[in-house]
């Protein structure tokens, strides 16, 4: 049975899904069960079971919510708090899509980062998570795509896929005999490639500022926010992390955007099997000991 391609827009990002039909119509199934579980949008989410007892009570949630935050607390804890699901409120502020967006008062920022910080998660029994700060709001916009990308792959390797691809808005897994050729877009014209890799059973994630951004003061900052101070990444075009899983890649090229190139490739090069490209604002290419890069002729 021929592969198809199916576009879709499911978690807020375009999914496109390349397998057979019926792989096609489950991938879709899954992506949406998971973002009904995560979203921040809909009151029945788990997310949102979890930021309105903040401060209050704990919240039994499903044992693949409760792994994936243990495995997002861990990853908060390798990157020194880079990357941070609890994030939500400072991400409010710093809402660049909203209409005549004003820069927040420091005062606000400060009371954001009060309510901030993976280390007022806490992991109890039985399944049971408790956000410590009254007011204090998670989201896994950061890693939500890039799990349920694995997600997908999992069940149509299990359905005997021998081969696949699955984009979410440039965080892509592939698997297959032969190497997938994956672009990296050019940051000042997303649309041109800068350059390919070739990508054997892996996943590649890009975090970059030429879609959300503001300027200010003649410096572009990313909508990347730094859990730690509270403000917006200037100074970085795009990440592009390259890892086994697409969860794992999506999570650390928001963490490697937030640590800069020098502490970011340190950190990179020091992880097995994991990959790195990073340009800066001013288009120098950064990138990981390991990696291979092929310049498009």
């Amino acid at each position: 049975m021929p592969d198809n391609k199916l576009h879709i827009r499911l978690m807020g990002s375009d999914f496109e899904l390349i397998g057979t039909e019926q792989r096609l119509e489950q991938g879709v199934t899954e992506i949406k069960r998971i973002e009904a579980l995560l979203t921040e949008f809909n009151d029945t989410s788990v997310t949102a079971q979890l930021n309105a007892n903040a401060g209050l009570q704990p919240v039994t949630v499903p044992a693949e919510v409760y792994q994936l935050i243990q495995r997002c607390l861990r990853l908060s804890a390798i990157t020194q708090g880079a990357f941070d699901i609890s994030s939500g409120l400072l991400k409010r502020l710093f809402n660049f899509k909203q209409h005549n967006f004003q820069w927040p008062q420091s005062s606000a920022i400060a009371d954001a980062l009060q309510k901030t910080g993976y280390r007022y998660i806490t992991l109890l029994d039985n399944n049971r998570i408790l956000l410590e700060q009254k007011g204090m709001r998670i989201g896994f916009g950061a890693i939500g795509k890039g799990y349920a990308a694995d997600k997908v792959k999992a069940l149509w390797i299990a359905a005997g896929a021998s081969s696949g691809v699955i984009n979410a808005s440039g965080d892509l897994t592939a698997w297959g005999s032969e190497p997938w050729k994956v672009g990296i877009a050019n940051p000042d014209d997303p649309e041109k490639i800068l350059m390919w890799l070739p990508v054997y059973n892996a996943s590649v994630a890009t975090s970059g500022n030429y879609e959300q951004y503001i300027e200010r003061n003649g410096i572009r900052y990313s909508h990347n926010i730094d859990p730690r101070t509270g403000k917006p990444v200037p100074y970085i075009k795009s990440v592009t992390v390259i890892s086994p899983s697409a969860e794992l890649s999506d999570a650390l090229a928001t963490a490697v955007t937030v640590m800069g190139p020098s502490v970011g490739l340190d950190f990179i090069n020091q992880l097995p099997d994991v990959h790195c490209i990073i340009i800066d604002s001013k288009n120098k290419i950064f990138q990981s000991e390991k990696i291979q890069i092929h310049a498009k002729g």
